[in-house]
């Protein structure tokens, strides 16, 4: 399959965001992923990230999934411009029970946690510890609050908006989501100020994770 520009293919649905962030994350994944082995992405979305990194990492294999109405679309940018590396899209619901079998050397997920409840949240984390390997990893991306405050007025005006949408949605406490990710058996390693106000979060799968 031919790599293709994914803001040129106007047919295929697409993110601003993602096209804007992709670089500032890439450089993170550049230090944190490991040589070799399965990364699973989820909430991939339009799927400009999963082609993306998947061409930068060519000895990777990327496994790019989500859920309900995002399917179609993410399928159609990874037939059109996915690489030999990006496998076939999988739908994962993180509440469920139903996850790809363990033994992924890394999980990433960007500006997901936010729209997700707390039951979502919580099963996102038990099952990305299943799903690691021993000192795999887990990086996130998106905005966080430390202590109750936000990063920046935009974020706190973000959290609003989303709280109108869905009480149950919102941007999310660090102290909680690292505290969810210490009972995965994860341990942070990394806290990095990303553009625009947001964070890429790094964890590793502990030898007894």
């Amino acid at each position: 399959m031919s790599m293709m520009n994914g803001p040129g293919n106007r047919s295929l649905p697409s993110s601003d965001a993602c096209e804007r962030n992709k670089g500032p994350i890439l450089e993170v994944l550049r230090e944190h992923l490991p040589a070799v082995g399965d990364v699973l992405e989820i909430g991939s979305g339009t799927g400009q990230h999963a082609v993306f990194f998947a061409a930068e990492f060519p000895a990777l294999r990327w496994q790019p999934s989500d859920t309900g109405t995002y399917l179609s679309g993410l399928r159609a940018r990874v037939a059109a411009e996915g690489t030999a590396n990006v496998a076939p899209v999988v739908e994962l619901d993180v509440r469920g029970a139903t996850w790809p079998q363990p033994g992924f050397s890394a999980v990433f997920s960007a500006n997901t946690l936010h729209f997700m409840g707390t039951a979502a949240a919580e099963g996102f984390f038990r099952g990305v510890g299943k799903l690691l390997v021993s000192s795999g990893v887990l990086i996130v991306y998106g905005p966080f609050k430390y202590r109750g405050d936000f990063t920046a007025p935009s974020n706190a005006r973000f959290d609003e908006w989303l709280k109108s949408t869905d009480p149950e949605r919102g941007v999310r406490d660090f102290e909680w989501i690292n505290e969810l990710a210490g009972m995965a058996g994860l341990r942070l390693k990394a806290d990095i100020a990303m553009p625009a106000n947001n964070q890429c979060l790094v964890w590793h799968k502990t030898a007894t994770g």
